[in-house]
């Protein structure tokens, strides 16, 4: 048996590469760094990698991180910028005793001396649109869609992983909850894992994606986790502050069910599994949750896989 999940239908050409390694039975960790690359180098995602929006100064600076459900190793990079694949950084920050969270011109250190691949983050596009924003405001837009992905391999294995540039337009050295271990991302193969996606400092907030996974070992399964994750920390933030950011999680259990639930009205992910082809899913903000195969039918025609 082996499952994977990832946030937003950006996820779908990662998730079909990573399946096909899966089949083949490949190790979880592999397929989930084929996934979350195959994001960061697409330039037509804006809030991910290679493209992704700038900083209020007109740098790429990103975050990634990594987690493995097994050993519970953790890494991963903030605010790093110059760099092809913050998550490549990360998953090798993982496998050391010490020092698993580098940010800036340490990560950026790190990276060189490691021999990661350095490029220049930004494209003609996201340039542009930075140079539209300095001439009407210098407050951060709040467009933040992560790609945070599961994966539960033959073995028995849960990792998980994300990548993201954050905010548009954000302060310099801002960081959100996705390199953030129990915030935007969860794992422990004994129970499953999550991850999350929507407003960094109110995920934080709730430390989501650990409170999804502490649920499913309460014995919730992956969809009540996220459902019952969500709509606690909506409700508390709503109380204490009469408002809450946007908030989605995804969640895949040890037993390979998996979860998806978000307070915006309309969230999609991709999963795949042994049993099912890769498919993106929408979560409506009722909870109802449907295949948009209209979706992936015309993906795949403006991509010429038909």
């Amino acid at each position: 048996m082996w499952v994977i999940t990832a946030t937003w239908c950006m996820a779908l050409d990662g998730v079909r590469k990573a399946a096909e390694m899966l089949k083949d039975g490949a190790d979880g960790a592999d397929a989930l760094e084929t996934l979350i690359t195959d994001v960061e180098s697409n330039p037509g995602f804006t809030s991910v990698g290679y493209g992704g929006l700038p900083d209020r100064d007109g740098n790429v600076r990103l975050d990634a991180g990594f987690m493995d459900g097994t050993t519970l190793n953790t890494g991963a990079v903030m605010s790093i910028s110059g760099f092809a694949s913050p998550f490549r950084i990360a998953r090798s920050l993982s496998s050391s005793e010490l020092n698993n969270v580098l940010t800036g011109s340490g990560a950026e250190a790190y990276a060189a001396e490691h021999g990661f691949e350095q490029k220049d983050m930004r494209t003609e596009l996201s340039i542009s649109r930075w140079k539209q924003a300095v001439q009407q405001t210098h407050q951060a837009y709040r467009g933040h869609d992560t790609v945070g992905a599961l994966v539960l391999d033959e073995a028995g294995n849960i990792y998980a992983g994300t990548s993201t540039s954050g905010l548009f337009m954000k302060l310099p050295g801002r960081v959100g909850d996705s390199p953030l271990a129990g915030s935007g991302f969860y794992a422990d193969s004994l129970v499953g894992a999550a991850a999350a996606t929507g407003l960094g400092e109110d995920l934080m907030k709730g430390c989501i994606s650990y409170e999804t996974v502490r649920l499913m070992k309460e014995g919730h399964s992956a969809q009540e986790a996220c459902e019952l994750a969500v709509k606690a920390l909506d409700s508390r933030l709503k109380k204490a502050r009469g408002k809450a950011g946007d908030l989605s999680v995804i969640a895949v259990s040890k037993n390979g069910d998996c979860g998806a639930f978000s307070n915006i009205s309309e969230f999609s992910f991709v999963t795949a599994s042994d049993t099912k082809d890769p498919c993106v899913y929408l979560v409506k903000e009722n909870g109802n949750i449907s295949a948009d195969t209209a979706w992936i039918r015309a993906y795949m025609e403006r991509h010429h896989q038909f």
